[in-house]
C-alpha cells in the first residue's frame, strides 16, 4: 500500500489541476482592460469562494479590500486585518501574466491568478485563484465604487456564482461611506493609517 501512494497522489493532484485549469479557461476577462482606470477606492458588494466556511463571520480578524492601485505594468491591492485592536495594511503587488486583464503574484508560499472579468470601471467582477500547499481555491467577488450598486452588475457576479457552483461568503469593508476619488497627494501609508481609524465592519 505505501508503494502505491505515490502514483496515487500524483494521479489526485493531477486530477485536481486539469480542474483548475478547466476552470481558468472558462473565466473570462474584460476586452482592452485598463488596469490605470481602476486605480482607487473599492467597496466589496459580494463574495462567493469555491469551498465553504472559507472566511467565518466569528472571526475576530477581518480581512478587507481598500484600493487597488498600478505601479508601472503591476496592480496592488490594499487591504486590512481589522479588529480586536489590530489594523494593519497588507499590499499583494501582482505582475502582468502577458495576457491582458490577467496578473499573477504570489505572498507566503501561495501563488495567486488575479482575471479582471468584467468592469465599467465603476463596478468590477474580480477572479483570484490561489494555490497553497498543493490547495485550489477560487475566490469571485462584486466590487462597486458605491456599496448601491447596479442590479445588473449583480445579476452578472450571480451567474458565475451559480455557473461555477460557488458558497457564498461574508463580507467586509472599511468604512463604508463613499467618497471622492483618491487623488490626495498624502503618502499613501498615512491614508491607510487614516483608513484604519475610519474602520466600520458591515
Amino acid at each position: 500500500m505505501v508503494l502505491q501512494r505515490g502514483p496515487l497522489l500524483l494521479l489526485t493532484l493531477s486530477l485536481g489541476l486539469a480542474s483548475a485549469q478547466k476552470t481558468l479557461d472558462e473565466v473570462p476577462v474584460q476586452p482592452g482592460f485598463n488596469a490605470h482606470k481602476v486605480e482607487g477606492r473599492w467597496l466589496t458588494t459580494q463574495l462567493a469562494a469555491s469551498r465553504a466556511h472559507l472566511v467565518s463571520p466569528a472571526d475576530p480578524l477581518r480581512l478587507g479590500l481598500h484600493s487597488i492601485w498600478t505601479r508601472d505594468e503591476d496592480v496592488e491591492f490594499v487591504f486590512f486585518w481589522t479588529g480586536e485592536g489590530v489594523c494593519k495594511g497588507v499590499n499583494i503587488t501582482v505582475h502582468p501574466t502577458g495576457l491582458q486583464g490577467q496578473f499573477q503574484g504570489s505572498r507566503e508560499g501561495a501563488s495567486m491568478l488575479v482575471r479582471f472579468v468584467s468592469t465599467d470601471y465603476s463596478h468590477l467582477i474580480l477572479y483570484v485563484r490561489l494555490e497553497d500547499a498543493g490547495e485550489t481555491t477560487s475566490l469571485w467577488a462584486l466590487l462597486a465604487r458605491r456599496m448601491l450598486g447596479d442590479p445588473t452588475w449583480l445579476g452578472k457576479y450571480l451567474g458565475y456564482v451559480a455557473r461555477f457552483q460557488l458558497q457564498k461568503a461574508p463580507v467586509f469593508n472599511l468604512d463604508g461611506r463613499h467618497g471622492p476619488p483618491d487623488t490626495s497627494p498624502t503618502p499613501r501609508l498615512l491614508r491607510w493609517g487614516l483608513a484604519c481609524q475610519a474602520w466600520s465592519p458591515q
